[in-house]
């Protein structure tokens, strides 16, 4: 009798938190939390969500929405301390290390692997410099293999990989690609990559709740993930906190998202690091590809969004356009990043010209176009105020 009250206990509290989200919305003016409402909603029943975090900034005021639950058998609701796996979300957190180390001058953009990593001098991928492997036109796979467990199998491996398109020729979009540049990066530096992201780079930025190892006082906020009704989590793997490896709450994924959409409120280097990652290299379809962040012109119509977020610019190689000279956008540009792993997913978006900024993370797998289209739809109505 009593475990099923508990269950019953559990199931009702879930209903409530994801009925009463709004009452958790903190600070939100009545615009912005109707516009979160109306749009997550329907998102979250359509796709069973068990748990959901946006945080909305605009003209520098914060707005947060607490949406569900952050595990079902506990049924304890999703807070500003929530800890969700961001995914490939992660690779603008790399690419902006990648930017602070070119900033103090330990790289160059035109560096190629084989200066930091003896083990690839003279390899096929030797031939790609850092703004390839940033870009993903250095022409590596999407995944490594799953027999890879150490970093000398993976410099083994690449080192005898054979590239079947020039550098800058095509995108490929590569979860190694991203991983190493944050393993050239760290080499640069004399240091290890998590330790500067967690001891450096985020301290630096004023980002706190982002963690690539979650401190053992904060692992009871770490949501549980799933796929379907299957609890998941990630796995480990080679560049696994290079290319997707960061659990953040929404409070720490929006202050990076403001850093972003202010970097002149940091100190000089970081505001090159960040700069940095918002130069494009390569026109790929109606997208523009930078150092990190994708990029289009705001406003930007939803199916050209759609497009660039595809699964057609993740699994299939995809004809790459460079720039010349590589530029940061003339007019209003929106930059965006989607992030997922087996049991969450996330989306991050701005649009510095406005000040306005989205990031949505969720304890399951959303399909892309759906947070794509959410999160379009609020920076739209932020936008034509």
């Amino acid at each position: 009798m009593i475990k099923r009250f508990a269950a019953s206990f559990v199931l009702a509290v879930s209903a409530l938190c994801m009925a009463a989200a709004d009452v958790r919305a903190s600070d939100a003016t009545a615009a912005t939390a109707a516009a979160v409402d109306r749009t997550f909603r329907p998102l979250i029943k359509e796709h069973d969500v068990p748990g959901l975090a946006v945080g909305v900034t605009a003209g520098g005021k914060q707005h947060f929405f607490y949406f569900g639950v952050a595990a079902k058998d506990t049924g304890a609701p999703v807070t500003a301390d929530t800890l969700f796996e961001i995914g490939s979300i992660s690779k603008m957190f790399t690419a902006t290390l990648a930017g602070y180390a070119l900033a103090k001058g330990a790289l160059s953009l035109d560096d190629h692997p084989g200066r930091t990593m003896a083990a690839l001098r003279g390899s096929a991928l030797d031939q790609a410099s850092l703004v390839n492997l940033a870009t993903y036109t250095a022409g590596l796979p999407l995944h490594l293999p799953n027999a890879i467990k150490t970093p000398a199998e993976m410099e083994g491996f690449i080192a005898k990989l054979k590239i079947k398109a020039a550098p800058g020729t095509m995108r490929l979009y590569s979860n190694p690609s991203a991983g190493l540049v944050g393993y050239v990066a760290a080499l640069a530096m004399n240091g290890n990559f998590t330790d500067l992201i967690e001891t450096q780079l985020l301290p630096k930025l004023g980002v706190r709740g982002c963690f690539i190892r979650i401190p053992p006082a904060r692992l009871s906020d770490y949501a549980q993930g799933y796929k379907g009704n299957t609890p998941r989590r990630m796995g480990q793997a080679v560049f696994d906190a290079e290319a997707y490896g960061l659990k953040c709450s929404a409070s720490g994924l929006l202050r990076f998202v403001e850093d972003n959409i202010r970097p002149d409120r940091l100190d000089a280097l970081l505001r090159r690091a960040i700069e940095t990652t918002q130069v494009g290299y390569f026109r790929v379809g109606e997208m523009v590809q930078g150092f990190g962040w994708e990029q289009y012109p705001w406003p930007v119509p939803l199916k050209q969004l759609l497009a660039g977020n595809s699964n057609d610019m993740i699994f299939k190689p995809n004809a790459a356009a460079k720039l010349d000279p590589p530029r940061a956008p003339a007019g209003p540009a929106l930059f965006n990043k989607t992030g997922g792993t087996a049991g969450f997913s996330a989306y991050a978006a701005f649009v510095p010209a406005r000040e306005i900024g989205i990031v949505i993370l969720a304890n399951k797998s959303i399909p892309t176009p759906a947070r794509v289209t959410a999160a379009h739809a609020v920076l739209a109505a932020l936008s034509q105020r």
